[in-house]
């Protein structure tokens, strides 16, 4: 079968033939029709990321859309290892997969479900977030946080602040629920001031896709500016911004502020897995937008090297 085939370390998929996939007890064979080329699938492609297995070859993509062999058009994650999302049939545990709402097409669902997944488990799971409470998304423009936005609306936030390095992508964030944007291009003082305005005011819930300088500043003002014994809950999610961070003890000390992260580890799988069915049964009800694109499996060597987060490539088989 055709697949998008990772040789080795740090070297991008080729397009070429891959063994077919034989599935086991408790596996489903899945005919894929849509694949996301994913932050993810590109960091475990690259060997970088935690859940990398450092084995060769292997199919590119951590998940899709297909159809199971009994005709069912399903969402999968995390196929079985060699096998991948890129290509023509995967193989995946039966508890991996997501039946389809009819209202959602392929390209859509291979293209919302990973990064919705990300906010829906962070607010569902971590934060707990109830309805009337206020948001802050701190790197709104990508994908995911673009998504983040639209749940919080979505799960009942009253109030959405969203932050953003690019602050032309940020405009059109408000189109999307967000009623406060905040670019984080200001000089020091006006950033932080920005930000202790906003707590001031009252956020219960913080979704950080960007940690590094923006995340500290962020902790900081909250704690400076933070209700008297009123928690907020920041939840780190991603790290587009840096690393690391350094705060000062006395920030969590005077302030009630509570640090946790969300992913696979700190959040049992199925509870991911529901959390994809979430997204998805809402996504059309909700009217969740994403910028997506089709390309054909066939060009994966040419489309790998996009790194835009204004729209996500999603190979079609």
């Amino acid at each position: 079968m055709k697949a998008a085939i990772v040789l080795g370390a740090g070297q991008p998929p080729v397009y070429g033939e891959f063994g077919e996939p034989v599935p086991s007890p408790g596996e489903q064979r899945i005919a894929v029709t849509a694949a996301a080329l994913s932050p993810v699938s590109k960091s475990r492609a690259s060997g970088a990321h935690y859940s990398a297995s450092g084995r060769f070859p292997f199919v590119a993509g951590v998940d899709g859309v297909g159809r199971l062999d009994d005709g069912r058009r399903v969402y999968f994650i995390l196929p079985k290892a060699p096998y991948g999302g890129m290509a023509e049939r995967t193989i995946a545990s039966s508890a991996h997969c997501v039946v389809l709402p009819d209202d959602v097409d392929d390209v859509t669902a291979a293209a919302i479900a990973n990064p919705g997944m990300s906010s829906w488990a962070a607010y569902r799971e971590r934060a707990i977030l109830e309805a009337g409470e206020a948001v802050l998304v701190n790197g709104a423009t990508g994908a995911a946080g673009r998504l983040a936005v639209q749940i919080a609306r979505h799960l009942g936030a009253t109030k959405v602040i969203a932050t953003a390095r690019n602050a032309k992508a940020l405009a059109s964030v408000a189109a999307l629920g967000a009623d406060v944007t905040i670019p984080l291009v200001e000089d020091g003082k006006a950033l932080d001031d920005a930000f202790e305005e906003q707590f001031a005011a009252g956020v219960d819930v913080v979704i950080d896709y960007l940690w590094g300088p923006s995340a500290e500043r962020l902790m900081i003002a909250g704690a400076k500016a933070g209700r008297d014994g009123a928690p907020i809950r920041f939840v780190q999610v991603g790290s587009a911004s840096g690393l690391n961070v350094t705060l000062p003890g006395a920030a969590f000390r005077s302030s009630a502020i509570t640090l946790m992260g969300s992913g696979i580890g700190s959040v049992r799988f199925e509870r991911f897995i529901d959390a994809v069915a979430g997204v998805l049964n809402a996504t059309a009800r909700s009217g969740f937008a994403i910028a997506a694109h089709a390309v054909p499996l066939s060009e994966v060597e040419e489309a790998w090297p996009d790194n835009s987060s204004a729209s996500r490539t999603v190979f079609i088989v």
